[in-house]
């Protein structure tokens, strides 16, 4: 048996079974089962809080914005229809929940903490030189170029899905991305 066939098929499975595992959580925790949405937790909170991480650019309010996130899918999971993969729907719940969450935050978020503070918070970062960096320039952003450069460039939103998710004009989404990258970009000249 050809060795690289048998990964392929070994990995095929392993996606089926996360997969089944993902629907029968999802259909338990659609009818109440909290330990069923337990798993779904479980299952998603790194990436959930990886996202919001990358919008917040600081751990304590990616923390409670991640939280709140699992509190909203908790009221919302009837919305989920299955015609779309349940990762892309909990994707564009969690930007949307974050974004908003952000929002409600921000006046008492500023007085507390500067833009300095997170990023020596957040010096720990696990990964390459290059990713640290980038990950440290991405804090740097003002607010809303950050949150479009992390839709459109590391999550892969599109400019209209983002021109939506953050109530804005497509224009504006490609002018903020375009702002994002001549700042990061500028940055990486001066090192």
């Amino acid at each position: 048996m050809n060795p690289k066939l048998s990964v392929v098929n070994n990995t095929d499975i392993e996606l089926a079974e996360k997969a089944q595992l993902e629907k029968s959580l999802i259909d338990a925790s659609k009818q109440g089962d909290k330990l069923a949405f337990k798993g779904l937790y479980e299952l998603h909170i790194n990436r959930v809080y990886g996202l919001c991480f990358r919008l917040c650019a600081d751990k304590s309010l990616a923390e409670d914005a991640a939280q709140e996130v699992f509190i909203q899918l908790w009221r919302k999971l009837d919305n989920f229809d299955g015609t779309s993969q349940f990762s892309t729907w909990l994707h564009s719940v969690t930007s949307n929940v974050t974004i908003s969450y952000i929002r409600k935050q921000r006046g008492w978020w500023q007085k507390m903490f500067s833009i300095e503070h997170t990023i020596a918070m957040e010096s720990e970062a696990e990964g390459s030189i290059a990713d640290a960096n980038l990950e440290r320039y991405i804090y740097q952003l003002p607010e809303r170029a950050r949150w479009v450069f992390v839709l459109h460039a590391i999550e892969g939103y599109r400019h209209e899905e983002i021109a939506k998710i953050l109530d804005m004009a497509v224009g504006t989404s490609k002018a903020q991305f375009h702002r994002a990258k001549s700042l990061i970009q500028g940055w990486m000249d001066d090192e």
